[in-house]
């Protein structure tokens, strides 16, 4: 069994004293200025029965971790876990976006068979439960017939997983679909399964210059359809480095026009950090007056953007977060895609994506309340209440680590992390990547 630096006592009640936590992830206030509160947690039947001030709890009920950190499970409100592993059989062979969106279609078309992909996305949450994290939204290539296989599989993964981890699951097709009637009959799909109708808002079959009356089509379409149902929507935006992709200040505009009165989550948005000033605020007051979440996936990002050969690239491939956060929007970081052609590395690690994202974002000096983008904040998105902050009443489903400060968690991988699920240590040990060998045969 894969171990941490202490094990929790015995029983179904005791205390982990003398710890620390964000202050912004605590429902009682803290001394004005300071960044963690000093804090004893009683945990009693699998719930976080009290958040006391240090010293409080008698000594008897559990072990001083003299300071060490503790966080709430972790967040990752987009992933692609249908997607997830296949670098070994197909792999990208320049690094770059479009080499990228060709191979996974590719290996879609060849090898995702409901048994694949089943496996694959065992491997994905299994990993993700053993690191902490409590509830995933995964993006599912939905193109016909492939949303007729994962969408199903979806439904019998998230049961079976049921009290791990929370399992939500948005559509991700070209917007070509919602000006036909696949769109419609995915709309119908993804209302059975609970889940978020989505796409990328670009077109597969159509010029992708500037916007253009069919792109308001179709994207009325899917707001329709999502009213309609009552779903919420969570779409791939503006997933480069050009300028004139401005997709998202469009799609504000359409939220407001429509009265769309749903979640939009929008992910990526890394064009507007291209563009000049004027046109970065016009688009964060569009977002403020529609709503509109965001979520950055820096690890993919600063992966695929800017990539040529033979050239150091010029930019991070995000999105300008601080702006959007200080104009009020919400703001969220994630981990995306984990081992296929969109991202060749990656864990499903949302401690580790969250320490990446505070160095390729600069979510530090002060590092603020900025832990919310991979907790509190997703946790809302997706409609979780008892996730992403540490208060009573809620399962004890949290990480502790010897970790002090900031800057010892982000110095180093907390490889020895101990991850409580309803008050009880788990077995932290990864699945080995040989479980699979036998899905990359010919590659």
């Amino acid at each position: 069994m894969g171990r941490g630096f202490f094990e929790p006592p015995a029983g179904s009640r005791f205390a982990l004293r003398n710890v620390r936590v964000p202050a912004c992830l605590l429902s009682s206030p803290v001394a004005a200025g300071e960044e963690f509160g000093t804090v004893d947690l009683l945990i009693d039947g699998g719930l976080l029965a009290a958040v006391e001030r240090c010293g409080v709890l008698p000594a008897s009920l559990g072990p001083d971790l003299d300071r060490s950190l503790v966080l709430p499970g972790l967040v990752d409100c987009h992933t692609h876990l249908d997607k997830g592993h296949i670098w070994p059989r197909r792999p990208n062979p320049t690094g770059d976006h479009p080499a990228a969106a060709r191979a996974s279609a590719e290996d879609r078309v060849a090898r995702w068979t409901a048994d694949d992909v089943r496996r694959r996305m065992e491997f994905g949450l299994e990993t993700a439960f053993a690191h902490g994290v409590v509830a995933i939204r995964t993006h599912l290539d939905s193109l016909a017939p492939q949303a007729g296989i994962s969408f199903p599989l979806f439904r019998e993964l998230r049961e079976r997983w049921s009290g791990r981890i929370d399992l939500q699951a948005s559509s991700i097709v070209p917007l070509d679909v919602f000006l036909t009637d696949e769109g419609r009959a995915l709309a119908d799909i993804v209302a059975a399964a609970g889940g978020q109708l989505g796409c990328v808002t670009r077109f597969r079959t159509q010029p992708n210059g500037l916007l253009s009356p069919e792109f308001d089509a179709a994207m009325t379409n899917l707001f329709a359809l999502a009213s309609e149902r009552g779903l919420d929507v969570d779409l791939h935006v503006d997933e480069s480095g050009d300028p004139d992709a401005r997709s998202l200040i469009r799609v504000a505009q359409l939220v407001v026009r429509l009265a769309f009165e749903g979640e939009v989550l929008c992910g990526h948005c890394c064009s507007l950090a291209v563009q000049d000033d004027d046109r970065i605020a016009a688009t964060l007051d569009a977002c403020a007056e529609a709503g509109i979440a965001v979520v950055s996936l820096p690890t993919a990002n600063i992966y695929l953007q800017s990539r040529r050969s033979e050239t150091t690239p010029r930019w991070r491939g995000v999105t300008v977060l601080h702006e959007m956060k200080a104009r009020g929007l919400r703001v969220a970081v994630a981990g995306d895609n984990c081992r296929d052609p969109f991202y060749a590395y990656g864990d499903h690690d949302m401690l580790d994506t969250f320490t990446q994202a505070v160095k390729i974002l600069q979510l530090d000096h002060p590092s603020g309340d900025w832990i919310t983008a991979a907790t509190a904040v997703p946790a809302a998105i997706m409609g979780l209440a008892e996730r992403g902050r540490i208060r009573p009443g809620v399962p004890a489903d949290m990480i502790v680590l010897k970790a002090r400060s900031y800057s010892e968690m982000l110095a180093r991988h907390q490889a020895d992390r101990v991850v409580l699920r309803r008050g009880r240590a788990i077995d932290t040990a990864l699945p080995d990547y040989r479980i699979l060998d036998d899905l990359m045969s010919g590659a």
